[in-house]
């Protein structure tokens, strides 16, 4: 039966791991046609070289400005973009090599929660359809455990069984997005990637689905990837918060060491840049983010923020920093750190 706990799977004592996402060195670049006939191709650098683990029923963050490389990043671990070089274990399985059979069992394994919940769902398509279209596609159990299922579904992210008959344009934006939680939870997941889930909706109704996805993980040991630009909201969520800029990661640490001591100049400014109602709160406006972040065509050699940076001397414009341990669970890549 598809209700209540979720089914037993297949694997090796070899494949138990810790973490149920481990990601190395990965690299997705994009080709782009140059303006002239015969011109070469170019390249845009949407992630370069980015690495981190995920552990059972905890929450990583990937923060970061627009562009960052955050939603690339997870769109390659799902294989929704194609990567171009480096390693996606899945509970200690090699995702990126699976084909056939296997990629399709693996699936079951992840899930995606969009940032638009208006339009994520099919417009044709009743509430129960949507929720009900992983177990078909992966041909799970029977018509009739897969009805049960839903119904089940729609209770656990608060909807009722009588709006299984409903079409999307009937819900409000919170219902949609609990709507996509479902969905997402069809399969019985190990992963979810959120990719900014609230940021579409009004700020009450962001906190009743963040609510919703925390009371979710506690219940079912979720692990959760969670991407979003708003800091207010990834304090609340994440235990561990990775920090991007020009596709790379330049600070990783607990949410705790993060917020009350960030090291990387980028990570001071963004939370330096958070709105406050104090109007006794310090500000050093040597703390700012000015300028434009590098082309992703064609990044600099060094440090992809000295332009950027008002402490950056001259080796961060030649010398690209490695993601260095400067304390324990506490990483960054500055070279003045």
């Amino acid at each position: 039966m598809l209700v209540g706990k979720p089914r037993k799977r297949s694997g090796s004592a070899m494949n138990e791991t810790p973490f149920v996402l481990e990601v190395r060195d990965l690299v997705v670049h994009f080709s782009m046609k140059g303006k002239r006939p015969f011109a070469p191709l170019s390249y845009i650098h949407a992630v370069d070289g980015v690495s981190f683990q995920l552990q059972k029923g905890k929450t990583l963050g990937l923060v970061g400005e627009s562009g960052s490389g955050k939603s690339t990043t997870a769109l390659a671990v799902t294989r929704l973009v194609p990567a171009n070089s480096g390693s996606v274990k899945l509970k200690g399985t090699e995702f990126l090599e699976l084909h056939g059979e296997a990629l399709r069992n693996h699936r079951n394994h992840l899930q995606f929660i969009f940032q638009d919940p208006y339009s994520a769902l099919n417009p044709r398509w009743r509430a129960g359809k949507i929720v009900r279209e992983a177990l078909d596609w992966l041909n799970v159990g029977t018509k009739t455990e897969r009805k049960i299922r839903v119904s089940e579904l729609f209770g656990l992210v608060g909807l009722s069984v009588e709006q299984e008959q409903l079409f999307p344009h009937q819900f409000s934006g919170g219902q949609r997005q609990r709507l996509g939680i479902a969905r997402a939870l069809a399969t019985h997941p190990d992963l979810i990637i959120c990719d900014e889930p609230v940021s579409a909706l009004d700020v009450a109704v962001q906190a009743q689905i963040l609510n919703l996805l925390r009371r979710l993980q506690k219940e079912m040991g979720l692990s959760y990837l969670f991407i979003s630009h708003d800091l207010g909201v990834v304090q609340h969520m994440c235990d561990e918060i990775a920090v991007m800029y020009a596709g790379q990661i330049v600070e990783h640490s607990d949410r705790i060491s993060l917020f009350r001591n960030p090291l990387h100049p980028y990570t001071k400014g963004l939370l330096a840049s958070v709105p406050s109602a104090d109007p006794n709160r310090p500000r050093d406006s040597k703390l700012g983010i000015y300028g434009e972040p590098p082309s992703p065509v064609d990044p600099p050699p060094g440090c992809r923020f000295a332009s950027r940076c008002h402490l950056a001397e001259e080796r961060c414009k030649i010398e690209n920093p490695a993601l260095r341990k400067i304390e324990a669970g506490h990483r960054v890549a500055c070279h003045l750190v």
